[in-house]
């Protein structure tokens, strides 16, 4: 599946208020409302991080977004963040067993 970054409007170098935005149809068919959180693995990095879903904002339909600032600091790590306003970077995400998903900059 493919991935938007998101951002708060704040663009912080710390990596706060950065995220992926899921499309509501990959959202449905790859995550399960039974889990508290997902496992990120991001490509180029050996700590996995963990995600937390359980919350109503991920299981609405507007907002949708996985929010870390373990997220942010990869983006900005693999110069993807910050980006031209209104031309946030796709993402690649695959799901790699349960609830874990792997994340590529390419």
């Amino acid at each position: 599946m493919i991935v938007t970054a998101w951002n708060n409007g704040q663009h912080h170098s710390t990596g706060a208020g950065y995220g992926f935005k899921v499309d509501v149809n990959d959202r449905d068919k790859y995550f399960s409302r039974n889990w508290e959180n997902v496992i990120l693995v991001l490509s180029g990095e050996s700590k996995e991080i963990v995600v937390n879903i359980n919350k109503p904002s991920f299981w609405n339909p507007i907002c949708k977004e996985l929010i870390s600032k373990d997220i942010g600091i990869w983006l900005i790590k693999n110069r993807k963040a910050p980006w031209a306003k209104g031309n946030p970077p796709k993402i690649q995400m695959e799901p790699i067993g349960g609830n874990r998903f792997k994340v590529k900059t390419e």
